[in-house]
């Protein structure tokens, strides 16, 4: 059994999302949301925790279950989430970095503060992946390592409008596995082991081709389900007819991709093109047969182009990655609209589903840490059946129990603590208030520290000369307090008030 990690996406981003400065000017002077506005904003957040907490229940699944039976076809844990789980996390994961930076593109003067918050947050969670790949492992593959680099390489899109976005994601999509199939094999045979410190020591440039472009999940791949999830991200996901256009949209996909690819196989001929290559693929025909039914490890051999024409999961072809994202896109869609209902019976059952999945979705770096320690570990002594089902029924009661607490989960309070605290070293400064004539009204808009009284000189200064009453620069420099004592000192029979 070759099981699949999970990418395991932001810690917390979808039920922690904080709008940082990027947001621009017109942040620091909005009132606080309206009712509706709150109630859009909850329902977003809970469909996107929901679907997150669907493939990591699924990706447990996956891994505590065979994925093969005797006869060497996929069971069917395999057949429903082998790809399809690990495609979701990333595309969330593409949504959680627009919600982390305010969903709209970052404006430059913001970079080096977004640039420090998405970095250091990539960085934590790559330290978490090559201590987690240092333990004895029959898990195949340990994706944070992986995901970290997705997570660098996408920091430039927050920047970019969305169309460009789109038009990364579509590209990669489509032609990035042609682009792989050219260069593949003329780069090392990669080593598909899972990443350590000492390998980044003893070969960093090594690990790091291995990382992006030669091992079980190469960053194009990655990168094009990010990108879709950083367009969806800066939806109105609170409105039901975005999510029914989810559902319909990602289910469409989804079909049409296998429709298309069954076509080209069976009824083109790929198929038989692709066995009467097999002696040049460098496979067994066993091996051959594993790959056409249970997939690969991100690649597919270079001995003819049709075997771009598959669709089995975790071969990088057009069809596997679009075929997964139109399944991601659809659950998306699903939860954020099941979340919508207003029936009060069916809003009861609706909420009985999202309400543990939204706890099992917001702490997926801390869960998916410790399934792969205890999978791992002399504590898995249970059938795959038992075992499977002891660990989905520990995630949702712990995840429900934080939920109750307000508490977050261990890895994620480390994650975030050290991203925020890298916004907030590499945040330009402010300047401070100054009064007289340097100070403006726009000052007092975008500089949080002259609102309210600090403002108060400059406004009054402003309304003076907009009035024509010209006053003279002392008096209008000076604060009122002083003003009206200096007032009371010089009239008649009064005494200055004690300090």
């Amino acid at each position: 059994m070759t099981p699949r990690p999970l990418d395991p996406g932001p810690p917390s981003s979808a039920s922690s999302a904080v709008v940082p400065a990027s947001a621009g000017p017109s942040s620091s002077v909005a009132s606080s949301p309206s009712r509706s506005a709150a109630t859009k904003q909850r329902a977003r957040l809970v469909g996107v925790d929901a679907a997150r907490g669907v493939s990591l229940l699924g990706m447990i699944t996956l891994h505590a279950l065979y994925e093969s039976d005797a006869a060497g076809n996929p069971t069917w844990s395999a057949t429903v989430f082998s790809g399809r789980a690990a495609a979701a996390f990333a595309l969330l994961a593409g949504v959680g970095v627009t919600l982390a930076t305010g969903r709209r593109p970052v404006r430059l003067a913001n970079a080096r503060a977004t640039v420090a918050l998405l970095a250091v947050r990539a960085l934590a969670i790559g330290v978490i992946g090559l201590l987690l790949g240092a333990a004895d492992s029959v898990l195949g593959a340990v994706i944070l390592a992986y995901l970290a680099m997705v997570f660098l390489l996408a920091i430039p899109l927050v920047f970019l409008p969305t169309w460009a976005v789109a038009a990364i994601g579509a590209t990669l999509l489509t032609a990035g596995p042609a682009g792989a199939h050219l260069l593949l094999p003329h780069l090392p045979e990669p080593e598909l082991v899972n990443p350590t410190f000492a390998w980044l020591f003893d070969d960093p440039v090594g690990l790091v081709t291995e990382l992006t472009l030669t091992g079980i999940y190469p960053s194009p791949a990655w990168l094009a389900y990010m990108s879709v999830g950083v367009v969806i991200g800066r939806l109105d996901l609170g409105r039901a007819r975005v999510a029914v256009t989810l559902f319909a949209g990602g289910t469409a996909l989804a079909v049409a991709s296998h429709i298309a690819s069954s076509f080209l196989l069976h009824r083109h001929g790929g198929l038989t093109r692709i066995w009467a290559a097999q002696p040049a693929s460098g496979l067994t025909v066993d091996q051959t047969w594993r790959l056409l039914k249970l997939g690969d490890n991100g690649r597919t051999p270079s001995s003819t182009w049709w075997w771009l024409a598959i669709d089995a999961p975790h071969t990088s072809t057009p069809f596997d990655l679009i075929g997964t994202t139109g399944t991601a896109v659809a659950v998306l869609g699903l939860l954020l609209l099941a979340d919508q209902v207003r029936h009060r019976v069916a809003r009861r059952l609706a909420t009985a589903v999202l309400v543990p999945l939204a706890a099992a979705g917001s702490t997926t770096l801390t869960f998916y840490t410790a399934h792969v320690l205890f999978i791992n570990s002399s504590f898995d002594t249970y059938s795959a059946t038992t075992g499977c089902l002891a660990q989905l029924i520990a995630v949702v009661l712990i995840a429900l129990a934080m939920r109750a607490t307000a508490a977050r989960g261990p890895l994620e309070a480390i994650v975030v603590a050290l991203a925020t605290q890298a916004r907030r070293t590499a945040a330009p400064r402010r300047p401070a208030a100054v009064a007289g004539p340097v100070a403006s009204a726009e000052a007092a808009v975008t500089i949080p520290a002259q609102r309210g009284k600090a403002a108060a000189p400059p406004a009054v200064r402003s309304e003076a000369v907009a009035s024509g009453s010209a006053a003279p620069a002392d008096t209008a420099a000076t604060p009122p307090a002083a003003r009206d004592a200096a007032a009371r000192r010089d009239r008649p029979g009064t005494t200055p008030p004690r300090s």
